[in-house]
């Protein structure tokens, strides 16, 4: 019999300016990119995205070239429009604004929580990034980290990624932000030293294998979903 799998969901967003009233779907982006004179410059892309794009996929080729090995870009899976409209911020207002959610450092090694109301969480807390505090805003984003196999798709904005085998452990203060080790550390690496990186796009998917190392970055406000084998 095959083994069975367990799938877990998380779906988080990330934001990097103070919060503003817009429509239910401004510029396409669903009401979450914040525009105004106090938002924060934006973090660049990479100069070379060097994990693999692929569209119309096949599952043969999948598990045969990356499922076990190196992670990889999915293009064109799904038509998730239905999904992405319910994901605008007036939408997930409206139907769970009453919720508590619970924020966390979502740290391999430190895990502080507090929990609040999702409407709370929208329009008081998204605000730019401290680079020397885990928080929300301005390149915001996830430590390194590992665990298993897992598919992460973005419904809006962009998503920096940085990613490395589990052989190869980054360098990296565990209390410290994404966007300062950008800013402290990435800088002083040797071409070797670096990892995968690449900005994954609104509809686009990225799996990475079991136990990789990575590290996430917001470019813009960002909504996406992850599911997690094991």
């Amino acid at each position: 019999m095959a083994p069975r799998v367990r799938l877990h969901l998380l779906f988080v967003i990330w934001t990097l300016a103070d919060p503003a009233r817009l429509g239910p779907d401004s510029e396409g982006d669903g009401g979450w990119q914040q525009r105004g004179p106090r938002e924060p410059a934006a973090v660049a892309e990479e100069e070379r995205c060097t994990v693999e794009r692929w569209a119309n996929f096949s599952y043969a080729k999948f598990v045969q070239y990356y499922a076990f090995s190196r992670p990889v870009i999915l293009q064109g899976l799904t038509d998730n429009s239905r999904f992405r409209a319910l994901c605008s911020r007036e939408r997930l207002l409206a139907s769970f604004g009453n919720n508590v959610v619970r924020l966390s450092t979502a740290n391999t090694y430190s895990y502080q929580k507090v929990d609040l109301p999702f409407q709370e969480y929208v329009e008081q807390m998204l605000h730019p990034q401290d680079p020397t505090s885990l928080g929300n805003g301005a390149g915001s984003g996830v430590p390194f980290h590992w665990h298993g196999p897992g598919f992460s798709e973005v419904i809006y904005g962009r998503k920096r990624w940085f990613l490395y085998p589990p052989e190869k452990t980054p360098e990296f203060h565990p209390n410290k932000t994404t966007l300062s080790w950008l800013q402290n550390i990435y800088p002083a690496l040797t071409p070797s030293a670096r990892p995968l990186e690449c900005t994954i796009q609104a509809g686009e998917v990225l799996y990475f294998p079991d136990r990789w190392w990575h590290a996430t970055l917001n470019l813009d406000t960002s909504v996406f979903i992850s599911t997690f084998l094991s």
